[in-house]
């Protein structure tokens, strides 16, 4: 970690969802620098090169063009340089045969984008309460999707 911020990466086509995420991170008590990666492909760019470091957190949108999320975990979590980062992915898909392959594949939480702001900042929250307490380490099936329902803000 730099200077004790948290490093948060976010991986995501949709300019509208990355600045509501960005907008909620304000809002909640963790010192950050956020980073917006547009593509699956400038991400592993990045993330190979690895000349502006690497993210305490990333959170990876499933449905982008070219390189899709799920192409970008696999990757990540065949490099030995990589596949401690942990990975929430962040998506409006909802099905339980690809959130079963995400887990199998080494993904650390699933959320599913909420369409409300309140909700969001909650499941954000939990997922960086999370990595804060335990480095997101992959919890057992029942747990992996996160969502508001499970946690209330102060």
């Amino acid at each position: 970690m730099n200077s004790g911020k948290l490093q948060i990466w976010m991986a995501d086509d949709d300019e509208d969802d990355s600045n509501l995420f960005q907008e909620v991170l304000k809002e909640l008590p963790f010192q950050s620098t956020f980073t917006i990666v547009t593509s699956g492909d400038r991400l592993m760019q990045m993330l190979t090169e690895g000349r502006v470091g690497f993210p305490d957190i990333l959170f990876l949108d499933l449905n982008m063009p070219g390189k899709t999320g799920y192409d970008c975990l696999l990757e990540i979590r065949q490099n030995e340089k990589l596949k401690h980062i942990p990975i929430v992915i962040f998506s409006t898909s909802f099905e339980y045969k690809i959130m079963t392959t995400l887990y199998n594949n080494g993904a650390n939480y699933y959320i599913r984008k909420p369409n409300d702001y309140s909700h969001l900042k909650k499941v954000i929250y939990l997922a960086l309460t999370s990595y804060r307490s335990n480095k997101l380490i992959q919890p057992t099936r029942e747990n992996f999707v996160l969502t508001h329902e499970i946690y209330q803000i102060g």
